[in-house]
């Protein structure tokens, strides 16, 4: 399997599991610790499967989705948070956000969600053009 995935999170543990699993299923991983370093590597590397925190210090995780969403509207953007009391699902729907995982994740369900998000991104290549 290939393709570039982008995580973003505060807490350096998450950022090396989430790197540990996907690398290990072969995807190209890169993290970031906050909303400014994201939008930084977005603006340079073509990623369209990104794993977002909801709470981060400075600009949280709803307003930094629909940020991306605005430059990149084919992104797939997945939901993490270990604090869905702060955030309503209807928020993280109208932002643009594909689906939310509550902390931990499991294993199994992000290669389920890398594996859906990228044949999605395929099927939309292949009728769109590039993505």
């Amino acid at each position: 399997m290939t393709g570039k995935i982008l995580i973003v999170d505060d807490e350096p543990s998450v950022r090396q599991f989430f790197d540990d699993v996907l690398t290990e299923k072969g995807y190209e991983v890169m993290s970031v610790q906050n909303a400014g370093e994201a939008l930084k590597t977005l603006e340079k590397d073509d990623i369209n499967v990104i794993f977002l925190d909801l709470k981060l210090f400075g600009m949280n995780g709803i307003e930094l989705c629909r940020q991306i969403k605005a430059l990149q509207p084919l992104s797939i953007i997945y939901a993490i948070t270990g604090w869905a009391a702060l955030f309503e699902i209807e928020e993280c729907r109208d932002a643009g956000f594909d689906d939310c995982f509550m902390k931990p994740v499991s294993v199994d369900r992000i290669y389920k969600a890398t594996d859906d998000a990228f044949e999605k991104l395929d099927r939309w290549t292949n009728h769109y053009g590039k993505v």
